[in-house]
């Protein structure tokens, strides 16, 4: 199967997800809105999620993927493949159980190092109870991680990619029966909060099963056995740790912007995340999708000594990523307060929160194409073995991050975060992409950058078409559903239209690549 199809199958899935976690949004600001309450709920789903993507999707599929695959098609085969995989599982669920109980008992002292100083009672209780409540979600989905990366060894990408969409059409659920027993009721909105938290750990359980019996139908047989600490369990380990912070730079970011959103006055921390939840579109089906599926291949091509192979494969991820990315991030940068007030506003979140959200997402998109570099350029460290420079990237971007909020936050509150997330993603890649470099690992041939900057062309030009288009849809974007949608279609359309249009005409495309890309084996 070749590259553009396994992203194709990754992305198409991770779509669909993406679209179902916008709906669950456009209902959750609506039936909820933006205010303490979705301030401590999001607090709290945020905080599992940054673990889940550290430890459990991004580090964990970065060291499994590799090393299962190795056993899977080597001497051992499949026998040698399911007892490491039950090794890692037996090691791998106590551990997980473990780190549940203590964040379970430490979870007061969690959130009150990310609280606003004074910590408000009843905002704090509240966030304390639904991390709680979430935090179980971490065992579920991670083992959901560790079937999803025995999946991926065999090329069968589309049920890891299909899971979340469990999780979205569960909440969506649990929202509208939320809507309807408040209308009923007048149950409260806090009242609702705490159904919805308790509907993510029955998703997780729902996801588990869906991914269990794909594996059972792979041939695959999970088995609990009694915990063994093996030499390959324990490189495991040392491999997925260092994974983790290279890897999760975006999350780690999160997590720490937390800490200066609860700073803020009420209502920061939906903002941010309503804004994140459109970034996030593209960074999932383009970054992670390009990411999951040139890891394997990058490392046969690395392993096999073929270095032309990883560098093509290196030059076309980024050459896709590019194409697709840039014209996204001039898109929400130049519509962000439209597309918010198209997709959010409605019920208990009024314009004055779209506003606000659109102002926030149009700061944190200009940092779009440097998450997708990282996670374009992450596996090329990966497949080499070495999870430790990542790590120094991710952390040198933190700093700076972190000294930015210090300048940013008073002066330009919510929409300064994001500027300081954004600044940080672009050193982050800038780091990863000197250092592939200064070791002949990887050079981006003049031939690409020469298309890259033809895309940036291509995408200027689609901006200058969307800045006189949006004014002229101005009295569709509040209005009914099918105004909204008309107006979305036409944007989207005048988009699509112009960026590829001049990215076609002045070879922008390199149209015999994509052509390759889609027929040749990347196995090859």
């Amino acid at each position: 199967m070749s590259l553009v199809r396994h992203v194709g199958t990754i992305g198409g899935l991770t779509m669909v997800s993406r679209i179902a976690g916008m709906a669950r949004e456009m209902i959750f600001s609506r039936v909820l809105g933006a205010n303490a309450v979705t301030d401590a709920w999001f607090q709290a789903f945020i905080i599992p999620n940054v673990f889940r993507r550290l430890f459990a999707e991004g580090a964990f599929s970065a060291a499994f993927v590799p090393m299962f695959s190795k056993r899977l098609h080597g001497d051992g085969g499949l026998e040698s493949a399911r007892s490491f995989s039950n090794d890692v599982l037996s090691v791998f669920l106590p551990v997980l159980i473990a780190l549940v109980a203590v964040f379970e008992i430490a979870m007061p002292g969690v959130i009150w190092l990310l609280a606003e100083k004074p910590v408000d009672p009843a905002g704090f209780d509240m966030a304390v109870d639904f991390a709680r409540i979430m935090f179980p979600y971490i065992v579920l989905v991670s083992l959901v991680t560790l079937f999803t990366g025995m999946l991926n060894s065999v090329s069968r990408f589309a049920p890891g990619a299909s899971f979340p969409i469990i999780l979205n059409v569960v909440l969506i659920a649990a929202l509208l029966v939320g809507e309807r027993w408040m209308a009923a009721t007048g149950a409260t909105v806090e009242e609702v909060a705490y159904g919805i938290a308790w509907a993510v750990t029955g998703a997780g359980v729902m996801q588990l099963v869906w991914l269990f019996v794909w594996v059972r139908v792979e041939g695959f047989r999970p088995r609990l056995l009694w915990p063994r600490l093996t030499p390959e369990v324990k490189r495991l380990g040392v491999i997925a740790l260092p994974a983790a912070i290279g890897g999760g730079a975006y999350q780690i970011n999160t997590l720490v912007q937390l800490y200066f959103l609860n700073q803020l006055d009420s209502g920061a921390v939906s903002y941010m995340n309503y804004a994140d939840r459109l970034n996030q579109l593209p960074l999932g089906i383009i970054g992670i999708a390009l990411s999951t599926a040139i890891l394997p291949t990058l490392s046969k091509f690395v392993g096999g000594g073929n270095r032309e192979g990883a560098r093509r494969l290196q030059s076309d991820a980024i050459e896709l990523a590019m194409l697709l990315t840039l014209p996204a991030t001039v898109a929400l940068a130049v519509c962000g307060i439209p597309f918010v007030t198209m997709i959010f506003q409605g019920g208990r979140f009024d314009l004055a929160d779209a506003i606000l959200t659109g102002n926030v997402l149009t700061a944190l998109v200009m940092g779009l194409p440097a998450y997708v570099l990282v996670k374009v350029l992450v596996p090329g460290f990966y497949a080499r073995a070495d999870t430790k420079t990542p790590v120094y990237a991710a952390l040198a971007a933190l700093v700076v991050f972190v000294l930015l909020n210090l300048v940013l936050l008073e002066p330009f509150g919510v929409v300064g975060v994001a500027l300081a997330s954004a600044i940080g993603a672009w050193l982050n890649a800038a780091v990863l992409y000197a250092v592939l470099a200064a070791r002949d690992h990887y050079r981006a041939p003049g031939s690409l950058l020469l298309r890259i900057a033809r895309q940036i062309v291509a995408a200027a030009a689609m901006g200058a078409a969307l800045w006189f288009a949006r004014d002229l849809l101005t009295g569709y974007y509040a209005a009914g559903i099918l105004a909204r949608l008309f107006a979305l279609i036409v944007l989207v359309a005048c988009s699509a239209i112009v960026y590829f249009g001049v990215a076609y005409a002045i070879g922008a495309v390199d149209r015999g690549r994509i052509a390759q890309l889609t027929k040749r084996e990347v196995s090859r």
